[in-house]
């Protein structure tokens, strides 16, 4: 008899996406944009799809991207409302996402003397049925 996993937990990443924005408060930021890194993690019911392996039954991550890149496009103060609007629009377009993180990197902020690997927001987003 053929033990069947009991899947508990499910999730698509797209890691470490780079691109080229516009976002920020002062005015070069806005005028020049600068490079940034985002990454996302989805949770959903994947059952359907690990046993159909049919991508309707899936969050297609090539339109996750899609919309991602979207929203980047758009310029935006704070890193905070880039990250709201990802997970909104994320949360709209795909009825069976659970939960989504995402988080943000703007790699070079506009600090004096900064050394590091950028400046990173995140948030987690938990979806439910209204």
């Amino acid at each position: 008899m053929m033990k069947r996993p009991n899947i508990v937990e499910s999730s698509i990443t797209l890691e470490d996406l780079r691109f080229y924005a516009y976002h920020g408060v002062l005015p070069d930021e806005r005028r020049d944009g600068a490079n940034y890194r985002l990454s996302v993690t989805l949770r959903f019911p994947a059952v359907q799809a690990m046993q159909s392996d049919a991508v309707e039954d899936t969050i297609n991550y090539a339109e996750v991207y899609r919309l991602i890149s979207d929203e980047m496009a758009i310029p935006s103060d704070l890193l905070e409302h880039v990250v709201y609007r990802i997970l909104c629009r994320l949360g709209e377009h795909f009825a069976s996402l659970t939960e989504a993180t995402c988080s943000l990197t703007k790699v070079q902020p506009p600090i004096p003397v900064f050394d590091g690997r950028g400046a990173t927001f995140t948030a987690t987003a938990i979806y439910q049925e209204e």
